[in-house]
């Protein structure tokens, strides 16, 4: 790469935000300087890349700003900033993937654009209870400096002919007007099969109406739906999706990673892992965090910074009395 692609590329990925990518081509630059012979630029380069790096000096995008639903709007849409980010999740390498390509696209939408291509806008999320869903909405959001749109379904499902439809429109013209995350959680509340034992006329026009929506949609925002029924969901609905995430029960590893990443700040050196994640065996990664803030009480209560076996047999146990309960 010549020294003028060298510059160019470093104001495009200034002016994308795309900091990784800035980095990336100094580098490319020190490499380039150094093949030249100039080997103090080259040192100096790479001196102020890993400086950078090492003290995390890599700038977010700054946030949309958040304005606060109003009218009927407010009774519709929970708005939030989130601070969750992937790094907070343990994923699977497929998984992690998927959704870093989701993120990278929508922080390179103007170089899309450039070409006529749009990034992955419309997701589908679906799996059991507690694998994770709601948790990559609100980390897509703060990925991305966006404000996270969580739709009340309580508020937009009336009894009412024509009026949850009336609704939805509302909410996908706050889509237009204000760029975000917007999440609809329980999706097959809205998405059921029109075929469906309980179908009437009232479901099948909803169904229709953000079938519509959803096709017409062209904001800049992330529509995010989960689900834990995607046999309920019509058929209709995944066509019309740029990407379907399936979660799944964490595996034993994955299970170890998610407990040793909420317990960090403890001394589990000891431990047992084998007997814990046998324990564990089956947990979503909800039931998981849950068990791990249930034993790390148990210690911070008793005086120490040591994770025994015995504080997680104890808030498996009370787990398991709670949910019988």
């Amino acid at each position: 790469m010549t020294t003028s692609k060298h510059l160019l590329a470093l104001l495009r990925s200034h002016i994308d935000e795309d900091n990784d990518q800035f980095l990336s081509v100094a580098l490319q630059m020190a490499a380039s300087e150094a093949r030249k012979g100039h080997g103090k630029v080259a040192t100096e380069l790479r001196s102020i890349v890993e400086e950078a790096r090492s003290k995390k000096r890599v700038q977010t995008a700054r946030p949309i700003a958040l304005a606060q639903p109003k009218g009927d709007l407010a009774e519709l849409l929970s708005a939030s900033y989130s601070e969750t980010r992937l790094s907070s999740m343990v994923l699977t390498p497929d998984l992690s993937l998927r959704l870093m390509r989701i993120i990278h696209e929508h922080r390179q939408q103007r170089r899309l654009a450039e070409h006529g291509l749009k990034p992955r806008r419309k997701v589908l999320l679906i799996g059991p209870p507690g694998a994770g869903k709601t948790m990559t909405a609100s980390a897509l959001a703060g990925e991305l400096s966006l404000p996270l749109f969580t739709v009340v379904f309580e508020s937009l499902m009336t009894r009412f002919m024509g009026e949850t439809a009336a609704k939805l429109r509302l909410v996908f013209e706050a889509m237009r007007q204000t760029r975000g995350v917007y999440f609809f959680d329980e999706f097959d509340a809205i998405g059921a099969k029109r075929t469906g034992t309980n179908d009437v006329g009232e479901v099948r026009r909803i169904l229709n109406s953000f079938l519509q929506l959803l096709e017409n949609d062209d904001s800049d925002g992330l529509i995010v739906a989960a689900t834990n029924h995607p046999e309920l969901l019509d058929p209709a609905l995944f066509r019309r999706f740029d990407d379907v995430i399936e979660y799944e029960i964490p595996t034993n590893e994955i299970a170890k990673g998610i407990l040793k990443a909420r317990l960090r700040t403890f001394d589990t050196t000891d431990l047992d892992w084998d007997a814990v994640v046998d324990a564990t065996s089956g947990y979503s990664q909800a039931e998981l965090a849950r068990v791990a803030a249930d034993a790390a009480k148990s210690s911070v209560l008793d005086g120490r910074t040591i994770i025994s076996l015995a504080d997680f047999n104890t808030a498996i146990s009370d787990r398991k009395r709670s949910s019988r309960a």
